[in-house]
C-alpha cells in the first residue's frame, strides 16, 4: 500500500505511523557510499520466500535476519576480500574476537596450534583462558620462524603467525612457512593488521586465513572497534558456521564508519611511512637509543624479506634504550611527552606512545639482558613538531646524559 493509498485508508493512525516510510519513492542518482542498513527483523513476501532465504544462508550471504549482517556490513566485507585476495570475509566486533574466531573455527580439544612468538599479547591470554582449559595444545615457535618446522607435531592442525611481529616487527618466511604447514596437513593463519591489505597480503604469499583488527588502519580514525577473517575458498565454511553459531555480527553504523576510513587508507598509510623514516632517521642518532626496529630499516632482522614481501611500512616504530637507562627515566621521558597521547592501540591519525614489556611479550627470545623498549605510532602530525616534542622529552628526562655505554 501507498503512503497516498493509507492516507486514503480507514486504518486508525498507530497503525499507518507503523507502517508508513519504509520504502520511500525517489527518481535521481545513487550515493557514494553505500546507506547505512539497520535491522534486527527482516520481512519477507511471503512464506514460501522466507523458507527459500533460510535455506538459502548457510551456503549463501542473505539478507535473513540483523545477526547475519545488512547490506551495510555486506559491503564492507565485499571491500576487504577485495582488498585481501580473499573468497570471503567476516567482520567480528574487535580484533581480538577476529583472531579468537580464527582459533575456534578451526581447532577441536586434542589439536596443536603452533604460535609465533610475536603475536599479539592478548592472544597469548586466549590460550592460558581458553585453549588450554578446553584441552586444545599450543606452543610458540620463534618470531623468525627459524625453529617452526621442529615444533610441528602429528596433531598440529594451525600455525598461527604474525608477520611483521608485535612490538619489533620481526619478519618471517611466510612462503617457506606456508609451504611446510600445509605439508603437515595444518592451516597457516595470519594477523595482518600491520599490513592492512595493502603492504602485506598473506592469502597471496600461501596463507588460509588472515585476521586484521579493523580499529587500527582501516578505520583509521580511533573511533571504532572491529576486526575481519578473511580466507580462502576452502577454509570458509568452517568460520562462516561457527560465527553464525556464536551469532557474531558487528553495528551497521561501524560498519559504514570503516567502509568511510577505509576510502583514505592508501594514502594515510603513505603519510605514515613517510613521516614514521622521518623519525627513524632522527632515532638513529641518539646516544640513548640502542636499536631502532622497523623493517624498512636496512639492519632490521628480516629486512630482505621485507622487501620481497611488503610494498612499504606504516607508522609503527619501536626503539630500544641503551641497557643502563632505568625504567624510572623511561617513564619520565614518555611523560614529558605532549603531543603523542599515551595510550593502546594505533593505526588512527593521532600519535601514541607505549612503554613495551618485552619479558612478557616473548617466551622464546630472551629479553631479560637488553634495554626497555619504546614504541610509536607515528601520525599524521608534521614530523618535525614530532621530533621536537621527543627532543625536549629525551632532554627534560635526562635520557642522553645517562646513556654513558658506546652504542652497538
Amino acid at each position: 500500500m501507498t503512503t497516498k493509498d493509507r492516507q486514503a485508508s480507514s486504518e486508525g493512525l498507530g497503525t499507518r505511523l507503523t507502517h508508513m516510510g519504509r520504502s520511500p519513492a525517489y527518481e535521481g542518482g545513487s550515493a557514494i557510499n553505500p546507506p547505512i542498513v539497520r535491522a534486527s527483523t527482516v520481512v519477507f513476501e511471503n512464506t514460501q520466500q522466507q523458507r527459500e532465504m533460510r535455506a538459502r544462508r548457510g551456503q549463501e550471504r542473505i539478507f535473513s535476519y540483523g545477526a547475519r549482517g545488512t547490506p551495510t556490513s555486506f559491503a564492507l566485507e565485499d571491500a576487504v576480500s577485495e582488498l585481501e585476495g580473499a573468497y570471503r570475509t567476516r567482520l567480528l566486533p574487535t580484533g581480538l574476537a577476529a583472531a579468537s574466531m580464527a582459533l575456534l573455527s578451526y581447532l577441536k580439544p586434542g589439536d596443536h596450534v603452533l604460535i609465533t612468538d610475536s603475536a599479539y599479547q592478548p592472544v597469548r591470554h586466549l590460550t592460558e583462558q581458553f585453549l588450554q582449559p578446553y584441552g586444545i595444545e599450543y606452543s610458540f615457535f620463534a618470531a623468525d620462524g627459524s625453529d617452526a618446522a621442529a615444533k610441528m607435531r602429528p596433531n598440529t592442525r594451525m600455525l598461527y603467525a604474525e608477520c611483521p611481529g608485535s612490538l619489533v616487527y620481526e619478519m618471517c618466511d611466510l612462503p617457506a612457512l606456508a609451504a611446510m604447514a600445509h605439508a603437515h596437513g595444518a592451516l597457516v593463519a595470519v594477523d595482518n593488521t600491520w599490513g592492512s591489505g595493502v603492504q602485506y597480503r598473506p592469502l597471496a604469499l600461501g596463507a588460509d586465513i588472515s585476521i586484521m583488527a579493523a580499529t587500527k588502519y582501516l578505520s583509521g580514525h580511533s573511533d571504532v572497534m572491529m576486526g575481519t577473517v578473511a580466507t580462502t575458498q576452502a577454509a570458509w565454511e568452517p568460520l562462516a558456521s561457527r560465527c553464525d553459531a556464536f551469532g557474531m555480527s558487528v553495528s551497521p553504523d561501524d560498519a559504514w564508519l570503516v567502509l568511510r576510513g577505509l576510502r583514505t587508507l592508501s594514502a594515510r598509510l603513505r603519510m605514515h611511512e613517510e613521516h614514521a623514516l622521518t623519525v627513524v632517521r632522527w632515532l638513529e642518532q641518539l646516544p640513548a637509543v640502542q636499536t631502532v626496529f622497523c623493517p624498512a630499516l636496512p639492519g632490521h632482522q628480516g629486512h630482505e624479506l621485507w622487501l620481497r614481501d611488503c610494498s612499504g611500512t606504516n607508522g609503527l616504530i619501536s626503539f630500544e634504550l641503551q641497557p643502563c637507562i632505568p625504567a624510572e627515566a623511561v617513564d619520565r621521558f614518555i611523560d614529558n611527552l605532549q603531543l603523542f597521547g599515551l595510550g593502546a592501540s594505533w593505526g588512527g591519525y593521532e600519535s601514541l606512545v607505549i612503554a613495551a614489556n618485552m619479558t612478557q611479550a616473548r617466551s622464546v627470545t630472551d629479553w631479560s639482558q637488553r634495554g626497555s623498549v619504546v614504541r610509536l605510532h607515528i601520525g599524521l602530525e608534521d614530523p618535525q613538531d614530532l621530533i621536537a616534542d621527543l627532543a625536549q622529552a629525551m632532554e627534560g628526562s635526562g635520557l642522553n646524559g645517562l646513556a654513558t655505554k658506546p652504542r652497538t
